[in-house]
């Protein structure tokens, strides 16, 4: 039986936060699928295209750490009805702050009674990527300053022409 497990977020923008996560993901897993959700209440930055693009491009750079054969989709909805469409048997999220387990621990509770399952699977951000948010890379570029240990040298890039 192939270990399925999905990696979800808005990725607005993908930070080496999310890599971190996802190099670690790759090695749990026979096929890690990332699913970039459209969520209009986040008011993203980047359309849903240039988003799944970023993170199918940066996410192929972790080939070869793990045996995970990774797929990136985009899904609306209910991420539940979307892992049981994908054949998910976990889902990972990331943690940073006690305020990150408050959050996530609800959602899990909520997903677990919704398919119990899907188990939530969650791994501690490396202290280096602990303070990192996209929320935070993105004020700190419109403010002009130095996101480069926030995000790849291609995510910077983006962002910094996005908003121009």
């Amino acid at each position: 039986m192939q270990r399925i497990g999905m990696y979800p977020g808005t990725f607005d923008p993908l930070t080496n936060g999310h890599m971190d996560i996802i190099a670690r993901a790759v090695k749990l897993y026979d096929k890690l699928i990332i699913g970039v959700a459209v969520n209009e209440a986040k008011k993203p930055l980047f359309s849903l295209d240039e988003r799944v693009a970023t993170v199918t491009r940066e996410a192929a750079k972790t080939a070869g750490n793990g045996t995970a054969e990774v797929v990136v989709m985009p899904f609306r909805g209910l991420l539940m009805h979307f892992a049981e469409s994908c054949g998910a048997g976990s889902i990972v999220r990331g943690l940073r702050a006690v305020s990150d387990f408050e959050y996530e621990f609800q959602m899990a509770s909520m997903n677990e009674q919704l398919n119990p399952d899907i188990e939530t699977v969650f791994l501690m951000a490396d202290v280096k990527h602990q303070a990192v948010a996209s929320r935070l890379v993105k004020e700190i570029a419109l403010l002009g300053g130095d996101i480069s240990a926030f995000v790849s040298a291609e995510v910077k890039h983006e962002l910094l022409e996005k908003i121009k």
